[in-house]
């Protein structure tokens, strides 16, 4: 068989489609240490021989250099995801792995970062608090690169992900605020287009409902400390104050807490405050948070063992892998 060097680049596609075999065998043909029937092997080499085509030279590294794994992040002054950072510089150099860290500016998408990802010449790319387009995910699949989300899933049923199942905490603090018969609830959502507000916001009002419950308050506090602190301020110098206050993240909580305490009330007995993902700060004495526990290290595993996944079986789309929460109990809720 001849092929002519036309201006289309080769993909594994076209030779997988040649062979009548699949992406993934492609993949492994060119390792030699993969599992797989040696005339298989054989007639794919010999098809992508013909044809110029060559896997990503980063897919060849495996014995020859270490893979590098680029962390991307959108919210580096969250508490949560420098806590996260530390847990995946330990696992990934456990692993014999290099880590790069790529920071979204301000006002920019993650797009800009994964462009630098692709120009790094990274193995792999794990994007916390923030949403890749499609575009730029089929391009990375397309070099070879895997992508998971962490602590994020978006509605492609392509993307890989991990997360905390947001939506079974939601539920379990609407039912703390109805065993302790709270007669006004509120809600302080993040940012209204993130899987995480969408999730703890539904469990939550879906488990209000199963109570005949509602919310006297719903605000978004934009994930953010000061928005957050301005905003509880005002409500609670209303008419309309909760007596119960559901937080979708730990530093909207620990700025209610403040809010609360400088309008003269003691969180825990004039108002239950309950956060999420029990970050330091919420163990401190001056706040002893109660939140619901994201458990890292096992989020971390999961999106390192899907991404090596990846590379063996390049053709791996649509997991997700959910990790439970943990309910923290101490005083402010």
């Amino acid at each position: 068989m001849k092929f002519s060097n036309g201006l289309m680049k080769k993909t594994a596609k076209d030779v997988a489609d040649l062979c009548g075999t699949s992406t993934a065998a492609v993949s492994r043909a060119f390792r030699a240490e993969s599992t797989i029937n040696t005339d298989l092997r054989r007639r794919i080499l010999a098809t992508a021989r013909e044809m110029g085509y060559a896997p990503p030279a980063k897919r060849m590294r495996g014995r020859e250099g270490r893979r590098t794994i680029s962390i991307v992040v959108g919210d580096i002054s969250n508490p949560f995801y420098a806590s996260a950072l530390e847990t995946f510089a330990a696992e990934i150099g456990r692993l014999k792995y290099e880590m790069l860290v790529h920071v979204v500016a301000e006002g920019k998408t993650v797009d800009s970062a994964i462009s630098q990802v692709m120009k790094s010449g990274s193995d792999a790319a794990i994007i916390a608090s923030a949403n890749l387009s499609s575009e730029l995910a089929q391009e990375c699949k397309r070099r070879g690169i895997p992508v998971v989300l962490f602590n994020r899933v978006q509605a492609d049923p392509n993307t890989n992900a991990i997360c905390t199942d947001n939506y079974n905490g939601g539920m379990l603090a609407a039912k703390r605020f109805v065993s302790r018969n709270c007669a006004s609830i509120g809600f302080v959502g993040g940012v209204p287009d993130t899987s995480t507000h969408l999730e703890r916001r539904r469990g939550f009002l879906d488990e209000l409902a199963r109570h005949d419950a509602g919310l006297s308050f719903e605000g978004l506090g934009q994930y953010d400390y000061g928005v957050t602190f301005n905003m509880i301020r005002l409500l609670l110098d209303s008419r309309n104050r909760p007596e119960g206050l559901f937080c979708a993240n730990d530093i909207m909580a620990i700025a209610a807490i403040d809010a609360a305490r400088l309008a003269g009330m003691v969180p825990g007995k004039d108002i239950s405050i309950i956060g999420f993902d029990d970050v330091p700060m919420a163990a401190w004495t001056s706040y002893q948070l109660t939140t619901f526990r994201q458990r890292i290290r096992q989020m971390v595993s999961n999106a390192l063992s899907l991404v090596e996944e990846i590379w063996q079986e390049p053709d791996t789309t649509g997991a997700l892998r959910m990790v439970r929460c943990g309910f923290i109990e101490r005083q402010s809720g």
